[in-house]
């Protein structure tokens, strides 16, 4: 998306492997049914507003939806309310899967 700042999947690859990464959810509750990115946390995207206050402005924050069009919306809020330290995932969870990474599935 223009004007946000967004990360590729070799960029989170790299964040989440160096452990230094929050990684959000922000699609509906079947939408994660059907898989999600190992170690998000899902917080549907109308909750965000409400959940903007537990957020740490020093980690760095990469939202991801369906196709990077409803988390775009989410990094933009939040850099609005301050955050300098989240980033949009290019192309959502269905980017991720292109890439040939695995999807996990709730128990």
């Amino acid at each position: 998306m223009f004007g946000i700042p967004e990360i590729d999947i070799s960029g989170l690859e790299k964040l989440k492997s160096e452990g230094k990464i929050k990684l959000i959810d922000v699609r509906s509750e079947g939408e994660v049914a059907r898989g999600y990115i190992e170690g998000a946390e899902h917080i549907p995207m109308h909750l965000i507003p409400v959940k903007a206050n537990e957020f740490c402005a020093q980690t760095p924050t990469v939202f991801y939806c369906q196709s990077g069009a409803r988390s775009g919306q989410v990094t933009a809020f939040m850099s609005q309310q301050g955050f300098s330290n989240v980033m949009n995932l290019q192309g959502g969870i269905m980017a991720w899967m292109r890439s040939g990474q695995m999807l996990a599935v709730p128990a």
